[in-house]
């Protein structure tokens, strides 16, 4: 997914939960199960990274952006106003797997654009290579274990995306 077809997703989530999750995904390229297992204090504010517990148990770190850190804080706001309390839940959702799921599915169907967390990572991979890191800088936040599974996601990345890189690159002197 480009950029533009992860705003109109975003803007087409029904709630700010819906769209601090879809966020986190396209920012951090978490898998599902990841995602899930998200608790209040595995969330760092200062290095907006969330502590994630990976494939094969080996707990790792997800990066997030500004806009991932301003819908979950407005997230948990609301949940505050509700008087509900985080530690209640299963995880920072409130949400099992299968709901996130039902989520997804139903988002596809609303906007017709692929929306779940296997696309959602490749995005995280081809948005970061699109911007110039390179794939072994993207192994690492991605939290893959070798350059090919990375290679395959950035696939799609076009020359003409490439070349815009080289060209901002090589203006920078």
């Amino acid at each position: 997914m480009n950029e533009d077809e992860v705003e109109y997703i975003l803007e087409q989530a029904g709630n700010v939960r819906d769209r601090a999750i879809i966020s986190l995904f396209v920012d951090s390229g978490i898998r599902l199960n990841e995602l899930v297992n998200i608790k209040p204090d595995d969330i760092d504010w200062e290095s907006q990274t969330v502590t994630i517990m990976g494939k094969g148990s080996k707990q790792r770190k997800a990066p997030f952006g500004k806009r991932t850190a301003d819908l979950i804080t407005e997230y948990f706001r609301g949940i505050k106003v509700k008087k509900v309390s985080l530690k209640k839940y299963i995880n920072i959702w409130g949400m099992k797997r299968r709901g996130i799921m039902i989520m997804l599915y139903r988002l596809h169907k609303q906007t017709g654009l692929p929306s779940n967390p296997h696309t959602f990572r490749r995005t995280f991979a081809s948005n970061l290579h699109r911007h110039g890191l390179d794939v072994e800088h993207i192994m690492r936040l991605g939290g893959w274990e070798s350059l090919d599974m990375v290679l395959r996601y950035t696939r799609s990345v076009k020359f003409e995306e490439s070349l815009k890189v080289y060209r901002e690159l090589e203006s920078m002197g």
